[in-house]
This record gives structure tokens, C-alpha cells and sequence, in this order.
């Protein structure tokens, strides 16, 4: 355990994943949101190499708990955001220098997930706020950090992170999840609200899948039985991403089936035995979160089974009569026809040096990936980034 930091109105101790077995204010962290403590101990204990994973304990003047806030460190590449020819030139440069426009970064948040502050009230979260503003530069300078960042936090903290944006950090846009309101008695139902062309071309993918071999899908909690089928079908999907943040492992899945059993659901789709798809999802207060897809691309294109797969979850989900759908970032152009609205997260960044940080809030703002996705500006709450 490191030394005590000071913060207005108490003390922030920054613990690693062993010393936090001894807060009992951890197994009622994040209780209210999909992914809950249990979540961020399967990420600390699965990722791949990288990541160097902390908890903050805040402490208000009396010794009591307020919050416990996962942080991790990290080599961060600045320009994951940047497609086209500038990419190509740095790829090229990092050849020789594999750090270029690189940089060791603080990180508080979820590293596979949106971010989210350990409280419960809104007076909770203007105090975490606080605390957090007084202890994450001292942090990332012991630490030897350069950036400071607050990764994807949702637009609903935008009033309690306000003391960050007015001193010192930068406010700029990540990249949005979409959520879909399910208010229909079934797909069918759902498809005929949709454009003419959308709803044509959806029609059209179906029934050319329907003409191949039958599809049959089976939804599990326990992945084990299957993980050897579905962890190279992740690896083709995440291979083929733009943008990549964290690699998970074959052991995340298999945690999360045994750990978080009553949120999980493991889509499965089979074509003569084999599995050709897999999706992962969680289920918390009336919402599908889809999180994780998987196909195998021998057949993927053919059978358009991106579309396939998410009519069979948004299927089950009415089925199960969830309020909501809500998916991760990227392939933003069938998300927008099939009427989803975008869920804005927000990065707030600095940089350590004082004399360096007016010129990085500046520059920041051409590095973040949204600026790049011509679709996102077309979605009706574009506005919102």
C-alpha cells in the first residue's frame, strides 16, 4: 500500500487487487450497474499484458469509505483514433520506434467497458469528483505517467466531472454505444417501422441465409463446453476492428460465465453442428447489453450473419420483454437505419506537465477518434457528442 494522499475533506489510498480483499465497501461497488465489482476483478485478472491495474480508495474525514474507483496504467497510443495516411506514417515510423506518439498513461475507469464513478447519489458524485481532481495528478507523477485520462465515462456525469473540464482537463468526445428502444410485440413487428430500403434489404439478407443449410441458435450461461469453438471466431472479429483497446482472453469468457451467471448470455448459431457465430451479452434492469461478437468469415459474408445474429438477440430480447437494446461502439451505419440513438462517452485528458498541457488540451481534440466517422453527424442526437 502506498502513503496517504490528501484530498479536501479526506484521504485517498491507492491499493492494488490483494490489499483490496480487505475493504468490505468493495462488494457493494457499482451494485447498481451491469457490470459490478465482480466485473472490473475479472478484468484486472484476464487481460492480456499491458495493463497495470490499481483501485483508489477515497475516505472521508471520519475514516469511512466513500468510494473505491478502479484506475490502471498503461502505454497509450495516441493516434488509435486516426485512420487513412496519417496512421500508415506512424505504423511506418514505429518500426524503428515503437513508442512514437506514445505515452505511459493514468487511465481511471473500466479497461473493457465505460466508465463509471463509485457512487450512489448525486452528493456522492460531486464528492468523488473532488477527490478524484486532488488525488489523479499527484498519482499519475509519482507513477511516472505523462497523461491523465477518464475513460468513457457516460454523458450522465457531465455536471459532477465539471470540476475537471474547468481545471485543466479537456472534455472531447469517444466513441458512443447505441441503444434501441424495444417497444414492439416482435421482430417482424420492429422490421416494419424501419425505411423501405432498410427494411428491403434486411428481407433480402434472410431469405438468402434461409436458402443455405438451417441456422440453429442456442443461448447458454456456462461458455465452458464451447470456449475452443468461440475464442478464434472473437479473434477474426477483433483482428478485423479499426480500433482496438484491449484483447480479451479466453479465460474472460469462461470467468464471466462462472462468476456473473445470472447477467450473461452466451449467443450460439450452428450450421451443420459447427458454430459459425457467438455473441456475448449481459442482462441488467430491462437492457440487453451486446457486447462481444464472433463469426467465422468463411461463411460470415455470405450468410450476412452480422444482421442474422442481431435479429435473433433483438428477437429474444422482446421475447424476454427487455425495455432496451445497447450495443458497443463501431459499425455505426446499420445501427443508424435500424433507428438506434447514440450514448455519448466522454474522455476527459491532461497532461502532467503544467507548461505542456494548455498546448495537449489544444492539440487533443484533432487526436479523438469521433471527428473521423462521417456517420456518427447523421444519427437524429448527434448533437449530444
Amino acid at each position: 500500500m502506498q502513503r496517504p494522499i490528501s484530498i479536501p475533506n479526506g484521504t485517498a489510498r491507492l491499493v492494488s487487487r490483494s490489499e483490496l480483499a480487505g475493504y468490505a465497501a468493495w462488494e457493494q461497488a457499482f451494485q447498481d450497474r451491469c457490470k459490478d465489482h465482480r466485473y472490473y476483478e475479472i478484468i484486472d485478472e484476464t487481460l492480456a499484458d499491458g495493463f497495470e491495474h490499481h483501485y483508489l480508495i477515497l475516505e472521508d474525514e471520519s475514516g469511512n469509505v466513500r468510494a473505491i474507483q478502479p484506475l490502471f496504467f498503461l502505454q497509450q497510443n495516441l493516434v488509435e483514433g486516426i485512420p487513412g495516411g496519417a496512421r500508415s506514417i506512424v505504423d511506418s515510423i514505429r518500426k524503428k520506434f515503437p513508442r512514437f506518439l506514445t505515452m505511459r498513461t493514468l487511465m481511471v475507469g473500466c479497461a473493457a467497458g465505460e466508465g463509471h464513478l463509485d457512487a450512489s447519489s448525486a452528493q456522492d458524485k460531486t464528492w468523488i469528483a473532488r477527490a478524484l481532481h486532488a488525488a489523479l495528478q499527484k498519482i499519475a507523477c509519482e507513477k511516472k505517467a505523462s497523461l491523465v485520462v477518464l475513460k468513457d465515462f457516460p454523458s450522465i456525469y457531465r455536471e459532477a466531472l465539471g470540476n475537471f473540464s474547468a481545471n485543466g482537463y479537456a472534455r472531447v468526445p469517444s466513441m458512443p454505444l447505441t441503444r434501441l428502444e424495444l417497444n414492439h410485440a416482435n421482430f417482424e413487428e420492429f422490421l416494419g417501422t424501419l425505411g423501405k430500403a432498410t427494411r428491403k434489404g434486411l428481407r433480402r439478407k434472410f431469405r438468402k441465409a434461409e436458402r443455405a443449410p438451417k441456422i440453429d441458435m442456442e443461448v447458454v450461461t456456462d461458455i465452458a463446453p464451447y470456449l475452443d469453438e468461440i475464442y478464434p471466431l472473437y479473434l477474426a472479429v477483433h483482428e478485423r476492428s479499426a480500433l482496438k483497446f484491449e484483447t480479451l482472453t479466453r479465460d474472460y469468457f469462461l470467468r464471466l460465465s462462472r462468476e456473473m451467471p445470472e447477467r450473461v448470455r452466451y449467443f450460439l448459431w450452428r450450421q451443420n453442428g459447427r458454430i459459425i457465430a457467438f455473441s456475448l451479452a449481459f442482462v441488467h434492469d430491462g437492457t440487453i447489453y451486446d457486447e462481444c461478437l464472433g463469426m467465422d468469415y468463411g461463411v460470415a459474408l455470405d450468410l450476412s450473419l452480422y444482421f442474422y445474429t442481431l435479429r435473433d438477440v433483438i428477437s429474444w430480447a422482446l421475447a424476454q420483454r427487455l425495455k432496451f437494446y445497447c450495443s458497443t461502439p463501431l459499425n455505426y451505419d446499420p445501427k443508424l437505419h435500424l433507428g438506434c440513438h447514440l450514448v455519448p462517452l466522454d474522455l476527459y485528458v491532461r497532461h502532467t506537465a503544467p507548461i505542456l498541457n494548455p498546448i495537449f488540451r489544444r492539440a487533443v481534440r484533432f487526436l479523438e477518434p469521433t471527428r473521423h466517422d462521417p456517420v456518427l453527424r447523421q444519427f437524429p442526437n448527434a448533437n449530444d457528442l
